[in-house]
């Protein structure tokens, strides 16, 4: 029996790489690093600074980033038992979500969910919402609520999606801040 030949017979070892790569098919990325909580922080500046300062305005926005949506607050969200996935498209985050289940309850809140403008339009923030729907189904809860503003455009899309209102909310959020939002649920 002849000896094997282990020589590689590749003329090109190390090829380049492919400049025109197939794009990654958009996907869930669960947050669990720093760099990732503080990308997350980063979406919610940039996509809060875009959409939410004409409905609550610029105080309130910087308010609520300052306190519910930098880098320390996520993860003590984190260590509070939030689970925050990040939307990616072509291997670039997008957008961002993040669930808390109350499993004796059983439902799910979808605390957050929001795509970068670019992002809109193109079936991401549907790809989150199945998502949190399959998180919910997967840990044994039939509903799943959020609370959206009032004022929020995004209210029919949420409705088109199945969620109905439940009922209206004041929330008072300190620094003289408020939450005007409908609590909207869906069962799955």
């Amino acid at each position: 029996m002849a000896p094997k030949d282990n020589t590689n017979h590749n003329p090109h070892p190390d090829p380049e790489p492919d400049p025109h790569p197939a794009p990654r098919a958009p996907a869930m990325l669960a947050v669990e690093t720093a760099a990732q909580v503080a990308t997350v922080a980063d979406l919610a500046r940039e996509i809060w600074q875009e959409h939410y300062a004409a409905i609550i305005g610029q105080a309130q926005v910087d308010y609520m980033l300052d306190n519910f949506q930098s880098a320390a607050a996520i993860a003590q969200q984190m260590r509070q038992g939030y689970r925050y996935f990040m939307v990616m498209d072509g291997g670039q985050p997008c957008g961002y979500i993040a669930l808390v289940a109350d499993a004796a309850a059983g439902s799910m809140l979808l605390s957050k969910i929001y795509v970068r403008r670019a992002g809109r339009g193109r079936g991401l923030g549907r790809l989150a919402l199945a998502f949190a729907e399959e998180q919910c189904r997967q840990g044994g809860c039939r509903v799943l609520w959020l609370t959206v503003n009032k004022h929020n455009p995004t209210l029919d899309w949420y409705r088109r999606r199945g969620f109905v209102c439940t009922e209206e909310l004041v929330q008072d959020i300190g620094g003289g801040f408020v939450m005007d939002d409908y609590r909207m649920e869906k069962r799955v």
